[in-house]
């Protein structure tokens, strides 16, 4: 899992344990449950039965892989449409393109990040490269969708291609944890990711044994997830493991701490760290659109349906064996 990485994280701009702080309480540990998405690449879903008031503004997130394809087996998605929100696409491990009607698009690898915001609509493909395709090889991200407020759903589309070597790069006092902010603010230091829905969200490695406890947003809910390894979360230390989600209740701080013993293909301990600005806005969401109301929703099927959110481009980059 290389993401992004450093040598020595005591070199890095270290963020502390806030002391005056209320912990922020662990309300729910959930499992994601195992699936299939777009033409049949493995995901867990990580979101699955957790009350949307406390994912507001997250509607979804999805582990793809983490898989070692055989030569011709990586997959992607085929042409689509979305409306009304954002897709936050992170690749840890492996190669992907992505296209789309707006003109956005790009290849993204190992800790580098699209941000697509679909606003009023469009079409996009994901697909790995056919040397990918050809050669086999690790597959691993994450997929996060963030909700637009009512203004912004219109919105006109936009792409965003940030690499990994531009994420901002923290560490804890002790060295015992790397953090990569991908997008918003931790303790005062900016991630690149532009969003309209405040939101923060960091990959932090911690070392087997490492505390993390961080400063965090009073206004934002609070989600850690699990890509590899296991730990607890909270002051009273509750156990996690790969592919389960913490909720955390309200506060000022959160914390992670990875087992003093991993496993042998899991040396450190994964986890995505992620806080928002709830949106509290009715929300409707269907397939590949996300509105308010299920007139709105409807209206977003016509339109696809009359080709207003864009045609697919008659020559484009993307590999045909991703299609």
């Amino acid at each position: 899992m290389p993401a992004v990485t450093v040598e020595n994280p005591l070199a890095l701009p270290r963020v502390a344990a806030p002391t005056d702080a209320v912990a922020r309480p662990v309300l729910a540990v959930t499992t994601a449950p195992s699936g299939f998405e777009g033409e049949g690449f493995p995901v867990r879903r990580a979101f699955a039965g957790i009350n949307y008031k406390y994912l507001d503004p997250f509607i979804m997130m999805d582990q793809m892989g983490e898989v070692e394809y055989a030569p011709g087996e990586p997959k992607g998605t085929p042409w689509h449409p979305h409306r009304g929100f954002e897709t936050v696409t992170y690749i840890i491990d492996g190669i992907f393109d992505h296209q789309d009607s707006n003109g956005g698009g790009g290849t993204i690898t190992n800790g580098d990040t699209q941000w697509m915001t679909a606003g009023s609509g469009l079409l996009h493909i994901e697909a790995p490269p056919e040397s990918l395709v050809m050669s086999g090889g690790l597959f691993h991200g994450l997929q996060l969708w963030v909700n637009l407020p009512a203004k912004d759903k219109m919105m006109a589309p936009r792409y965003q291609d940030i690499r990994g070597g531009t994420v901002q790069l923290l560490s804890t006092p002790d060295g015992g944890a790397l953090l990569r902010v991908i997008a918003g603010e931790l303790d005062g230091h900016q991630g690149p990711g532009i969003t309209h829905t405040p939101i923060t969200m960091v990959h932090a490695t911690l070392a087997p044994g490492a505390e993390l406890t961080l400063p965090w947003r009073e206004d934002f809910n609070g989600l850690a997830y699990v890509l590899a390894g296991r730990g607890s979360v909270g002051t009273d230390r509750r156990p996690v493991h790969t592919g389960q989600t913490a909720v955390f209740g309200a506060g000022g701080s959160l914390t992670v701490r990875a087992d003093e013993q991993q496993d042998s293909n899991t040396p450190d301990l994964e986890v995505v760290l992620l806080g928002g600005q709830p949106i509290r806005e009715p929300m409707a969401h269907y397939g590949p659109f996300v509105m308010n109301t299920r007139e709105e929703l409807q209206q977003a099927f016509e339109d696809f349906q009359k080709g207003r959110l864009g045609t697919v481009p008659a020559v484009h980059g993307m590999s045909e064996g991703g299609l």
